[in-house]
């Protein structure tokens, strides 16, 4: 029976399609527009009940687009804020935002969202339905704007908390450029050189009928190693570099592991634990403001934070708080919070103006990264330049000894 009932829901369950309609009213006005239907009849149907006069209909293609980014995203929030506070209606606004929008996977996601909308749910409700690009933070900060009738304040915070975010990934993403450009670019010359040059060298040197300098034979070796093997030299580098990826992906220790090494390298350690701290006050500080109680904001706080140390330090902080320690205190028990950002928080505390101390905080150390970043590409310029010199000047010296040895000996 529950197999029959299931067939009859599938039966009755209509793939829906987009039509875009033109026709007249009864008055002889020319009017337009979109909408989904079973098909071409069923729209004529439901238009004509209306009193228009369908002249033509075009079944809209299915575009496919991009993959949904933060970036989407966030332009969304604050277009979706901007046009609220405007007077725009809520679903008039999300049928501009989704036509508008340059990426057609986040056209059907907006359109899809304004549809349970229309059927009755809320918007955190439709939110929630797609937790990969609107996460819990983001759905608790709607639900409260929702709540206390301000829909259009939160989303422009929201709007500039997302943006802010996103200036420091970008930072983060610029500090680790560098170092990985300078890897990626001495290994390719240095193929290069391995490949295509060295064996010129090799045949010349054979005519000589003498012993190589050992730095020489060095390289001739490593130039054989390249030649005979390029292919799995290239393929272990990039198959190792694939599965490393995936593993960091899909498994929790590797990604606990990586947090925890990212935190103490020289240089980009700072960089990231300045932009760790960042995420974590302005995350707290947009909740907080938004009137979520400290308790379910530190709950999104951690995760928001991006570093499994800070995490696990929020999740700590949270249990304490739910017992009745301050905020400040519960902070200084985690051990992962430097003093200045203990004495604002203490400071806003005190004062009853958490919020904006810690909007301060993140002001700071996002001040601190756009520094650090600065200061790393200045400094990695001339070290790129020492790294590709040394390399290719001791590669050039080695195939260039046998050469001066043999004038050498002609001099003699």
């Amino acid at each position: 029976m529950a197999t029959a009932a299931a067939r009859a829901a599938a039966a009755n369950k209509v793939k829906e399609s987009t039509f875009i309609w033109e026709g007249k009213d009864r008055g002889g006005k020319v009017l337009k527009g979109e909408m989904r239907a079973s098909g071409e009849a069923v729209l004529r149907n439901h238009l004509r009940r209306q009193g228009i006069n369908v002249t033509k209909i075009k079944k809209q293609r299915l575009r496919t687009g991009r993959r949904i980014t933060d970036q989407d995203v966030t332009m969304f929030t604050r277009q979706m804020a901007t046009m609220l506070k405007s007077g725009v209606p809520l679903l008039t606004a999300f049928d501009i935002v989704a036509k508008g929008h340059g990426n057609p996977s986040m056209t059907k996601l907006l359109m899809e969202i304004k549809a349970d909308i229309e059927t009755g749910s809320s918007m955190t409700q439709a939110f929630r339905k797609h937790p990969a690009y609107f996460d819990a933070l983001y759905c608790n900060l709607i639900q409260a704007g929702e709540q206390a009738g301000i829909l259009d304040t939160l989303l422009a915070r929201l709007a500039t908390y997302k943006e802010k975010i996103l200036g420091v990934k970008k930072k983060i993403k610029s500090a680790l450029f560098y170092p990985t450009a300078v890897i990626v670019a001495a290994f390719v010359i240095t193929a290069v050189i391995m490949i295509f040059v060295i064996p010129a060298f090799k045949d010349l040197f054979s005519s000589f009928g003498a012993d190589l300098p050992a730095p020489t034979q060095i390289v001739i070796t490593l130039s054989d190693l390249f030649v005979n093997y390029w292919w799995l030299i290239f393929g272990s580098i990039g198959g190792g570099i694939w599965l490393f990826l995936k593993i960091w992906k899909r498994s929790e220790a590797v990604q606990i592991a990586m947090d925890r090494f990212l935190l103490k390298i020289p240089v980009i350690g700072e960089i990231m634990k300045n932009a760790t701290i960042a995420r974590w006050a302005r995350t707290l500080s947009t909740m907080f403001a938004a009137g979520v109680p400290l308790v379910e904001s530190l709950e999104s706080v951690g995760g928001a934070s991006g570093n499994y140390i800070y995490r696990m330090a929020s999740k700590k902080i949270q249990t304490e708080v739910a017992t009745g320690t301050s905020l400040t205190l519960a902070m200084q028990n985690a051990n992962v919070f430097p003093n200045m950002v203990l004495q604002m928080t203490s400071i806003g505390e005190e004062s009853g103006s958490l919020d904006s101390m810690l909007g301060k905080v993140a002001d700071y150390y996002e001040e601190e990264v756009d520094n650090a970043v600065e200061a790393l590409s200045s400094l990695m310029e001339p070290i790129i330049m020492v790294v590709l010199g040394v390399l290719i000047g001791g590669l050039v010296i080695a195939m260039y000894l046998p050469i001066f040895k043999m004038g050498e000996a002609i001099g003699g």
